[in-house]
């Protein structure tokens, strides 16, 4: 382990760090340590996994020097890749977003995104307050041009051949006007196409129902615009879609607002922990249920790792100028290994230029379109 201090680019511009890093192939992941519910202890174990997963990350970790040492000293596994950034406080979970951008220069989390915005990291993770996280990184990372409202992405278990779909917004902003869930689909497009090779991603609009004339007044405006710019977006719109069809073959993308996106997301963990706690339930209520379980392990244990939200961790947000992954809360090491892995991937895939020139396309098609009048 190095310390900030005693790292040997030490002293040097920040700008110039990259440049090594970069020539040697490794990927640098900014982690936030102090603001998951479990504490930096989960964080740090969750580092090591992700660095025995992938020999190509490193890792810069952000947070209170004095308790994290002790934890990365007795893992060896971090020696010569992961460096300690001291932060004196952390964002907690009651925090304001406002008041961490007037008052929170000295927290980890924000220590972890300057170091995604100088140039040090790739890509940033954090578990900490979502509302915090993301009106630091607007604030120091700023939107792509054509975006109004950045949005979290999440992956979704599901039945087509990728095995999972995406669906976005799930909790940046409550609400969206129709502009916004049009750049939602070409950001979440994007992203899906470079995260399963899928040349044209189907995109729906979630509602509810799938008849054209239900749904609020942006949602029928969205529904023409999402429409009208498949070739812009390189997409095939679907239509509405509903609840049900979230984790069905018949859709790639789930286009939302935030507040309708965050209450799915929820309802979908719960369901499933409710599921494999009442199948744990029948499968020891008896000698009989309890050989059953045995002779059917591997099957339950391929579908609990199918439907295990920890494998799948991490809210990425989009539309802005860097890669900024949210890990669940109560992420343990399993779900903060999986969010740096994701992050480590997006990194590597150089999505990020692909969505603004797509955005920028989109907005300028949108302006070109509207009257003369509208324009600004």
């Amino acid at each position: 382990m190095q310390s900030e201090q005693d790292h040997p680019h030490a002293g040097q511009p920040v700008d110039s760090q990259p440049v090594e890093r970069e020539s040697t192939g490794r990927i640098v992941i900014s982690v936030d340590a102090m603001g998951g519910d479990r504490g930096p202890s989960a964080v740090v174990a969750g580092c090591v996994q992700s660095l025995r997963d992938n020999p190509r990350i490193d890792i810069l970790l952000h947070g209170d020097s004095a308790a994290l040492e002790p934890l990365i000293a007795r893992e060896p596994a971090l020696a010569g890749r992961l460096t300690l950034v001291h932060a004196d406080r952390a964002v907690t979970m009651n925090d304001k977003p406002s008041h961490v951008m007037r008052h929170g220069k000295d927290t980890s989390m924000w220590s972890a995104i300057a170091a995604l915005k100088d140039g040090r990291g790739h890509a940033a993770v954090s578990c900490g307050n979502t509302g915090a996280l993301m009106a630091v990184s607007m604030l120091q990372l700023r939107r792509m041009e054509g975006v109004n409202r950045p949005a979290i992405a999440c992956l979704w278990p599901a039945r087509g051949h990728h095995g999972f779909n995406t669906m976005l917004d799930v909790g940046a902003d409550v609400k969206a006007e129709a502009e916004d869930l049009l750049a939602y689909a070409i950001m979440g497009v994007t992203y899906f196409r470079n995260g399963f090779g899928e040349p044209r991603p189907r995109v729906g609009l979630l509602n509810v129902g799938t008849e054209e004339h239900k749904g609020r007044a942006e949602i029928k405006a969205a529904h023409e615009l999402i429409a009208r710019h498949e070739e812009t977006g390189r997409y095939e719109y679907v239509g509405f879609v509903e609840g049900s069809d979230i984790p069905s073959e018949r859709v790639d993308v789930i286009v939302t607002d935030g507040f309708t996106g965050n209450v799915a997301l929820k309802t979908g963990e719960g369901t499933a922990k409710l599921i494999s706690d009442l199948l744990r339930q029948s499968l020891t209520s008896g000698p009989l249920a309890m050989l059953a379980a045995l002779l059917a392990r591997g099957a339950l244990r391929r579908l609990s790792t199918r439907i295990d939200p920890r494998r799948v961790n991490g809210g990425v947000f989009l539309g802005l100028n860097g890669t900024v992954v949210k890990s669940h809360g109560s992420a343990d090491a399993t779900g903060v290994a999986a969010a740096i892995g994701l992050a480590a991937k997006l990194a590597q895939s150089g999505y990020q230029g692909r969505m603004a020139e797509r955005l920028v396309i989109a907005a300028k098609t949108a302006q070109d379109a509207a009257p003369s009048g509208e324009q600004e």
